[in-house]
């Protein structure tokens, strides 16, 4: 794949990435309910990508109960593609609050839209169809996608391929999480990307300028790099605030999939598991449910300038990447709270 060939994709990933149908773990959180969203919701079978937009003109659909079957709300035997919408207010006093939607359990796959954007999906529609009916729907709210003191807009696109079809049953509602971590320097977002391996991708003042941009956190399978095994890099660029020139700090990079090994301004600071080859069959140890946490002196930062975090990662096979959690930077002492917060 050439550099203009990934530009290209770039460009349509950043608006939607695809999904794989593969189910992932979702790691215990504590989460308290906001918003119940139980309850009548509008609902169209068939597909549009209109129907995803926050200002379509759903008046005209019908009334259907969520959780449930839509074949037991009205539409017997129907298989295919159907869209569910909703419209609440989302308070001001949430803007402080790390948010997540619970969505329940859906049959069999879903695309989620906060506000015309997509946030989250699992599953996998045709012609790559593959089931997820069985799994509990959680998905972060970035707070960007977010109208707070106003209306917002829920859409599902969902596809049933056979027996009962929709969001059939759990929790469903807006829930912020108690477990949280606060961050001094959120680093989430867009990051540049490479697959690949180079140890000059470490210096801080390598030109990245031709690389990607992907979602961070978030599996690079989801963003258009199916099968990509082995090495790729993450690099980020980001300024050091004043408020932490006299704390510990802490680098904390989520789970990432399978090894990594992190750099500041060029200078290594940490790594877990093994970069330097696939293990035999049978030894490898597997880090992918560690959460990565790394102690930063604070010299090594530079206080007047950008500084830079590049991360070398290795996948085994199978998905890959810094795949979900906090990523940023905050105090030791802010770190051991959270930590007690979550446990073992």
């Amino acid at each position: 794949m050439g550099p203009g060939t990934k530009g290209n994709m770039r460009k349509i990933w950043i608006k939607s990435w695809i999904l794989l149908g593969v189910t992932f773990p979702v790691f215990a959180m504590n989460l308290q309910q906001e918003i119940d969203l139980h309850g009548e919701w509008r609902f169209e079978i068939g597909d549009n990508t209109d129907y995803a937009e926050a200002d379509y003109d759903d008046s005209n659909w019908e009334l259907i109960q969520v959780p449930g079957t839509w074949e037991n709300e009205g539409f017997p035997g129907y298989d295919g593609f159907a869209w569910y919408r909703i419209r609440f207010f989302i308070p001001k006093d949430l803007r402080s609050k790390v948010l997540y939607f619970k969505l329940g359990r859906i049959d069999d796959a879903d695309r989620v839209y906060l506000n015309g954007n997509l946030i989250g999906g699992k599953g996998n529609f045709p012609p790559e169809y593959k089931t997820a009916f069985n799994v509990k729907r959680i998905y972060f709210i970035p707070k960007g996608f977010v109208r707070f003191g106003a209306e917002n807009t829920l859409a599902i696109k969902v596809f049933d391929h056979q027996g009962s079809g929709g969001i059939t049953n759990g929790e469903i509602g807006l829930y912020s999480r108690l477990d949280i971590l606060k961050l001094a320097v959120n680093l989430s977002g867009y990051w540049k990307f490479s697959p690949g391996d180079s140890s000059h991708w470490a210096n801080s003042d390598y030109d990245d300028q031709h690389w990607d941009l992907i979602r961070v956190p978030g599996y690079w399978e989801e963003q258009g790099y199916d099968n990509l095994d082995g090495y790729a890099w993450y690099r980020k660029s980001f300024s050091f605030p004043k408020a932490l020139n006299r704390e510990k700090v802490m680098l904390v990079l989520g789970y990432i999939n399978d090894a990594d090994q992190v750099f500041l301004n060029g200078i290594e600071v940490g790594k877990t598991g093994n970069l330097n080859k696939y293990p035999k069959s049978g030894k490898r140890k597997n880090h992918l449910n560690e959460e990565r946490a790394y102690f930063i002196l604070s010299q090594l930062f530079r206080k007047n300038q950008l500084n830079v975090i590049c991360i070398r990662v290795f996948d085994y096979g199978r998905v890959g990447g810094i795949s979900k959690g906090y990523i940023g930077l905050t105090t030791h002492s802010e770190y051991l709270k959270y930590s007690k917060r979550k446990g073992p």
